[in-house]
């Protein structure tokens, strides 16, 4: 009883002893608050345990564990939250992903002990022969642990995917503490089963639960060592757990366990069964750190190499397999990500980063890394301003890549580098991002596990790698650049179309009122002056609330109308602000699918061009019409007209005008407008003697 209550308390106190020390480093951080719950209710469940086995009466035995009970509880939706977020740049889209699970492992358990306490456990606690209590549970209880199995699963489903997403140095840091948290989960899978098997709690198993925390307790501190902080990036996929290798552990382990309690039984020892299944959980726990460690598989890779006489790399596997990940991948951040993982996990190299140089190369940041993570803001920000120096230096300096920057004569411009910053920014070797004369970045890499030199291959298989990076890099800046060129050039040229539309109405405006001096006097004259000015604010007001879609392709709303109620309404909104007299010649037409407030704007556009291409005895005619099957307005004006080459060459181009003040943007606006609808513009002009614009529009379908 004195070993128990010894491996208990300290098991508990180890707990509460990592978790003061994780909120210490950094108690903002969620992983860090969640980590440091979850190994509180780890230590109270201890205790609590600890308090059932040595209790002397069964009325004891059966309190302490219904209290220990409310503990167990809390552990599955504590320790899923810890799954999800630790190590995961993106923990937030998986707990909202998780959400209804996660509430339900935390629901389903503390209802089960809170409603169905008298029932969880039947009849009192029997002392074994060999001095172990036993408790048969009820139907509460095998629920309860069988949700304690489920989750246990489920938490370890979530760890492996973690470990098996990082890579490099983040990989280094995070493996202990997973198989730390895996141990104490994987036993409570054994113990959980054990329970439900024989519909008993035998107290034996729960100290195994004990010790085993314990043992992760200590595993934990190991990676702990190896990193400060708990939230490092690993990017993880949207997609479920597939290809676990959690359920291929979990069913050899209770295979193997299974098979020893059968001998175990045959031979009459039942009683050790606790204590082989905490063996054998320790031989998976040592076979998986062989199999997780980055040196045993350099050191099989090197023996493959040496005694089977082949390359040590197979250049074209390597290539293909480096060209089918980075092909699609149109993002620079995601392509760097890329890369520097299949770089660690090629070449064994655990820390690589990507430095990418702005356009006027005065600025540094990192584009991937496997070592630097985003939780570290301040000590990235440092590093990536002393590489700016360093970038400079190098340019001048013009090393060869193989250059190791970890001996001690490096070239004297280095010298004036800060002494640690090699160590800090993990370069030993760097090789420069080029694209033609362009440098673009530079791809630093760190020393290899083991601390194995580079071999010819290396470097070869490296600046191979580095090269396509470079040329992968330099197309998706210029992609970037081309898309941001486009972006304005549709701004620009939207943005031209909103400023003539205000020019015309200015226009229109201005004409009202050098007429009003004239004729104020008239009363219908000032009503149509009034209408004009309303009708132009209007139209200021739905030009106003369509810059939004500037950037977007141009966008028309058709209904059916009439072409000549259109001309009509927009000959009215004119009214009082041309010098020339116009004639309407509107013959009867069919209906039109259009979006009336565009083709006003046309059809203003080409009466304001009528109007300054004419003089004060100018003559301006509108005609409607049909023929073959379309819809036309045509606007005939005897102004000074245009010659055959300006219209060939010039009339619908953007910013080519006539006019001495024009913008040379209203015919490309409205040829835009028209082409929207599926029409469009003819022109008939010659010099000195009028133009014809003829808008022709499809009519509507029955």
């Amino acid at each position: 009883m004195e070993l128990t209550m010894v491996l208990s308390y300290a098991a508990a106190g180890a707990s509460l002893i990592l978790a003061l020390f994780v909120l210490y480093r950094d108690w903002h951080s969620f992983v860090h608050r969640i980590f440091a719950v979850g190994m509180v209710v780890l230590a109270f469940e201890a205790i609590f345990t600890c308090l059932s086995i040595n209790a002397i009466m069964p009325e004891d035995v059966a309190y302490w564990l219904r209290v220990r009970n409310f503990s167990t509880a809390l552990l599955p939706g504590i320790w899923l939250l810890f799954s999800l977020s630790f190590s995961r740049a993106n923990y937030k889209e998986f707990i909202s992903r998780w959400k209804w699970i996660a509430g339900g492992l935390f629901l389903l358990p503390l209802a089960t002990v809170a409603f169905f306490s008298e029932s969880f456990f039947i009849g009192s606690p029997l002392l074994s022969p060999t001095l172990i209590w036993l408790v048969k549970i009820g139907w509460p209880g095998y629920a309860f642990n069988l949700l304690i199995l489920v989750s246990a699963i489920i938490i370890l489903m979530n760890l492996e995917r973690t470990l098996r997403n990082s890579v490099g140095h983040m990989r280094w840091q995070i493996k202990f503490m997973i198989l730390g948290i895996g141990c104490i989960f994987a036993v409570r899978i054994y113990t959980a089963s054990q329970t439900m098997l024989f519909h008993a709690l035998n107290a034996s198993l729960e100290l195994v639960n004990t010790g085993v925390l314990l043992l992760g307790g200590i595993l934990t501190v190991w990676s702990l060592f190896r990193t400060r902080l708990l939230n490092l990036d690993v990017f993880l996929s949207q997609s479920f757990l597939y290809n676990s290798f959690t359920i291929l552990f979990v069913g050899v382990y209770l295979i193997v366990v299974g098979a020893l309690a059968k001998l175990a039984l045959h031979f009459d020892s039942g009683h050790n069964i606790p204590f082989s299944a905490f063996f054998v959980l320790l031989a998976l726990l040592g076979l998986s750190i062989l199999l997780l460690s980055d040196r045993l598989r350099r050191k099989m890779k090197r023996f493959i190499s040496r005694h089977l006489q082949r390359p040590l790399y197979d250049y074209q596997k390597e290539w293909l397999k480096f060209t089918g990940k980075t092909v699609s991948v149109t993002d620079i951040k995601k392509l760097c990500n890329v890369v520097v993982n299949m770089i660690s996990k090629t070449c064994d190299i655990m820390s690589v980063t990507i430095w990418i140089l702005d356009e006027s190369g005065e600025q540094v940041n990192i584009g991937g890394s496997t070592v630097f993570s985003k939780g570290k803001p301040s000590e990235i920000k440092s590093i990536e301003n002393e590489m700016i120096e360093f970038v400079k230096i190098f340019r001048r300096e013009n090393v060869p890549f193989d250059f190791d920057y970890s001996k001690e004569d490096l070239p004297s411009e280095y010298k004036d580098l800060r002494e640690d910053f090699f160590t800090d920014a993990r370069i030993r070797y760097c090789i420069p991002l080029t694209a033609g004369d362009s440098l673009l970045g530079l791809l630093t890499v760190s020393n290899r596990v083991g601390g194995d030199d580079f071999s010819v291959e290396d470097f070869d298989l490296l600046v191979t790698m580095a090269n396509q990076v470079a040329a992968n890099l330099q197309s998706l800046m210029l992609s970037e650049r081309l898309t941001e060129a486009r972006e304005m050039e549709a701004f620009q040229k939207m943005s031209a179309f909103f400023v003539h539309d205000l020019k015309n109405l200015a226009s229109k405006l201005s004409l009202t009122m050098q007429n009003l001096p004239i004729h104020f006097d008239n009363p219908e004259f000032r009503c149509d002056a009034l209408q004009s000015i309303s009708q132009s604010v209007d139209k200021i007001k739905l030009m106003s609330s369509r810059l939004t879609s500037l950037s977007q392709k141009l966008a028309v709303h058709p209904a059916e109308a009439s072409i000549n109620d259109v001309v009509s309404a927009t000959l009215a909104g004119l009214d009082g602000s041309l010098k020339e007299t116009i004639t309407e010649q509107l013959q009867p037409v069919p209906p039109v699918e259009i979006d009336s407030e565009q083709i006003q704007n046309v059809l203003t556009n080409l009466i304001l061009n009528a109007n300054e291409a004419t003089g004060e005895t100018g003559e301006i005619a509108i005609v409607t019409g049909q023929r073959d099957g379309w819809v036309f307005i045509a606007v005939h004006d005897n102004g000074s007209g245009m010659s055959q080459n300006f219209i060939e060459r010039s009339l619908f181009h953007p910013f080519q005008t006539t006019k001495q003040k024009g913008m040379g943007i209203g015919l490309y606006h409205s040829k835009t407008i028209i082409e929207a609808h599926k029409g469009r513009i003819e022109v008939e002009s010659e010099e000195g003697k009028g133009s014809v614009f003829r808008v022709v529009l499809p009519m509507a379908k029955k």
